[in-house]
């Protein structure tokens, strides 16, 4: 896991790794589209309004990204 992607959680399912708290949605787009160029998802940090980071009224934008095998990384979604 490179460290600039790293944060809280990590999570493996359908043999990609999730980290963060990443969005219901995010997942769901994964799993339906399947990509077989990316390992996982990555919400580096733990911004607020995220999914479980509670924002009590201040909520930060922020982006999943995706990590390849080759180990690029990119964004897979914004919120």
């Amino acid at each position: 896991m490179p460290k600039d992607v790293q944060s809280c959680h990590t999570a493996v399912i359908d043999g990609y790794f999730l980290e963060g708290h990443v969005p219901y949605k995010a997942i769901e787009r994964l799993l339906k589209e399947k990509p077989q160029d990316i390992v996982g998802l990555s919400v580096p940090g733990m911004p607020m309004g995220s999914p479980g980071m509670d924002y009590s009224g201040h909520k930060e934008s922020f982006s999943v990204l995706y990590i390849k095998k080759d180990g690029s990384i990119g964004i897979w979604e914004s919120y």
